[in-house]
């Protein structure tokens, strides 16, 4: 059987809700399962160098438009949020927590919620007490379970994890260890998951 297509990404990235959004096209074009794999982008930053897209002005005029134009030909919902870009720790220790609790597909259904709660329907990931909310079941443990410093501890290794395998931006897929960074690099993961060349 074949391994698993690896995808990265960040909660906060735009680009990567809609590949997120992608990911059942990928795996029933390549009968190869997309494992999620959410993690701190701006921790990869303050290695990298790089900033937010919306830092730099003249390409976030092009992004902002690309963003959309992108959705509305895939058919996604999607409105810029405000604030943005956030943190989304929270978030990301939400998917883990659920994934050692539920597994893989619980977990990969919460982070279609929280892209799509931030990305659809403007509501900020970044604060617990949200992504408490969404993940479901009693606020209180949630919360409580979102600040244990074991998942925090967890996130960091698994962000340094994907640092150190070269993982720098979102969406971000490893196919067989061959790296596609963009949305619109989904074609090509395709067509190399399905060796095409």
């Amino acid at each position: 059987m074949s391994k698993p297509i690896e995808f990265f990404f960040d909660f906060s990235s735009p680009y990567g809700y809609l590949a997120a959004c992608r990911a059942a096209h990928i795996e029933q074009s390549t009968n190869r399962s997309v494992e999620f794999r959410p993690y701190l982008m701006g921790a990869v930053f303050k290695t990298t160098g790089r900033k937010p897209l919306n830092n730099h002005p003249l390409v976030w005029d092009y992004a902002r438009n690309d963003i959309s134009r992108s959705a509305r030909r895939l058919n996604i919902s999607f409105s810029l949020p405000d604030p943005f870009p956030v943190v989304t720790a929270s978030a990301c220790r939400a998917f883990y927590w659920t994934r050692s609790r539920e597994g893989e597909d619980a977990a990969r259904a919460l982070a279609m919620r929280l892209l799509h709660a931030y990305f659809a329907d403007g509501r900020n990931i970044s604060k617990t007490d949200v992504v408490a909310e969404i993940t479901g079941g009693d606020p209180d443990t949630v919360t409580t379970a979102l600040n244990d410093e074991s998942l925090k501890n967890d996130l960091r290794r698994l962000t340094d994890e994907a640092a150190s395998r070269g993982i720098f931006g979102s969406p971000f897929f490893l196919v067989d260890g061959e790296a596609f960074w963009g949305n619109d690099r989904v074609d090509d993961v395709i067509r190399w998951a399905n060796g095409a060349w």
